[in-house]
């Protein structure tokens, strides 16, 4: 008997209370996720890539201009010498205006001194591509969606966030609730443990229901003991979703929305989701696909100016190259035969295409038989929540007659126990049924793509 009394003291002392921290509201939390939760901000960061990516293809409608430029020194130098001669003079005849020789003439010999020393040239290139086949458009809108893809991402992130957020919080507050249950159980318990001690010492009761009364004891502060570590579990897990250390500690407001039992369900349009939408832009995505892949076998026009200036050379102390131009170029490029290659090419992406609008329909009816069982599921927890109520009531009536009745000496002390075990397990039984109703509802939002999603402040 004094072990287990000692060990019910030591379990109390253990589930002890968790210290008191400011009480945070369903909102609260939902705001902090949406700033800290590190899965949100990780798809933030995906969006911006794509806008950027985004940006860049846009780039490519517009001319590229290229500054560029080369330097070179050389200490090379040295001379070249033309030997010089008679060389043959050719006159045009009077009569047939022919070139008829005339005799020869002596040209001197030329020595030419030259010396590389410094040489550079620069200028500007500009490239503007006039028709690539669909190519540059094709990847723009690729682009394009791929940034609408990741908005979308950031999106549905937020809302999966949202409603692990709400299953954590609603899991801290049912942990409270659970708390409550066990420590008023415990104390029933506990003052009718005393008064069966007093009974015991007056010779009214028998030691052995002392002993059944011990055991009830012991199993109460064991409950008092898990509740409290399923309180600091689920306080960790609220943490982790809105970003806060693990070992903080929390407390988070009881009061629950109200949710209405007279909600007009829906069982068919999923299209206010995110994952319809992507899938949506998924096949768009594709389909562009197509196109970059047919544009390799069109043709290709493009234009290019270049300025440039060079400057170097030094012959007989004179500067060689000391002047500027300007280079037009047109470029086509046709392609003529690639062995089946490209439109191989083109056939994959048609493929995948196709495979794309049948995974589209294959997921389009997945969500809505998620969407219709989410609200039979709502469906069944407003009954089981009616039930739950009933119960509660029922059992707290029983244990109100069986405590007369057992101050009367009209019931057994098992009897009496009894009752308040059922007391117990049907107030457990009702807060599990409050909170799995609010889990469902929120699923069902979910399911509908009607989650609100809070106003960031």
């Amino acid at each position: 008997m004094k072990k287990l009394i000692l060990l019910s003291s030591i379990l109390l002392i253990l589930s002890g209370p968790l210290p008191a921290q400011e009480i945070l509201t369903l909102e609260q939390c939902r705001q902090m996720a949406l700033v800290q939760n590190k899965q949100i901000a990780a798809a933030a960061r995906q969006s911006e890539s794509a806008r950027h990516t985004a940006a860049s293809y846009k780039a490519l409608f517009f001319p590229d201009f290229t500054l560029n430029g080369m330097g070179a020194y050389s200490t090379a130098s040295g001379s070249l010498m033309f030997p010089g001669g008679n060389l043959p003079v050719f006159l045009p005849d009077a009569a047939t205006g022919a070139l008829q020789p005339k005799g020869y003439a002596y040209f001197p010999g030329i020595d030419i001194q030259y010396d590389v020393d410094w040489a550079y040239t620069g200028g500007i290139t500009v490239k503007q591509p006039l028709y690539m086949g669909g190519k540059i458009r094709a990847a723009h809108k690729m682009a394009v969606l791929g940034k609408d893809l990741s908005v979308l991402n950031e999106r549905l992130t937020e809302t999966e966030v949202m409603v692990q957020t709400d299953k954590a919080y609603i899991g801290m507050v049912k942990a409270q609730e659970i708390k409550k249950v066990a420590e008023s159980y415990h104390a029933t318990l506990s003052e009718l443990m005393r008064n069966i001690k007093s009974a015991y010492q007056h010779g009214m009761k028998p030691q052995n229901d002392v002993l059944k009364v011990q055991v009830k004891l012991n199993e109460a502060t064991l409950n008092v003991h898990k509740a409290n570590n399923a309180l600091r579990l689920a306080s960790m897990n609220l943490c982790h979703y809105i970003g806060k250390p693990l070992i903080t500690s929390l407390q988070v407001d009881e009061d629950l929305p109200v949710i209405e039992d007279n909600i007009l369900l829906q069982t068919e349009d999923i299209s206010l989701r995110p994952e319809y939408k992507m899938l949506n832009k998924q096949v768009e995505l594709n389909r562009q696909q197509v196109k970059l892949s047919r544009s390799e076998m069109l043709p290709q026009i493009g234009i290019q100016g270049n300025y440039s200036y060079l400057n170097g050379l030094n012959v007989n102390n004179q500067k060689f190259f000391d002047n500027a131009s300007f280079t037009a170029l047109l470029n086509v490029s046709i392609p003529l035969f690639h062995f089946g290659e490209r439109k191989h090419k083109v056939n994959a992406a048609k493929a995948k295409l196709q495979q794309s609008i049948l995974e589209q329909a294959d997921q389009n009816e997945l969500m809505q038989l998620e969407l219709t069982q989410a609200a039979n599921n709502l469906e069944e927890a407003f009954l089981e929540c009616n039930l739950a109520d009933t119960s509660l009531e029922q059992a707290e009536e029983n244990r109100r007659i069986s405590a007369e009745q057992y101050k009367l000496g009209l019931e057994t002390l098992s009897d009496h126990l009894e009752a308040q075990t059922l007391w117990q397990q049907a107030y457990q039984t009702k807060v599990e049924a409050h909170f799995q109703l609010y889990l469902e509802w929120v699923t069902y939002q979910k399911a509908s793509g009607t989650l609100p999603m809070p106003v960031q402040k």
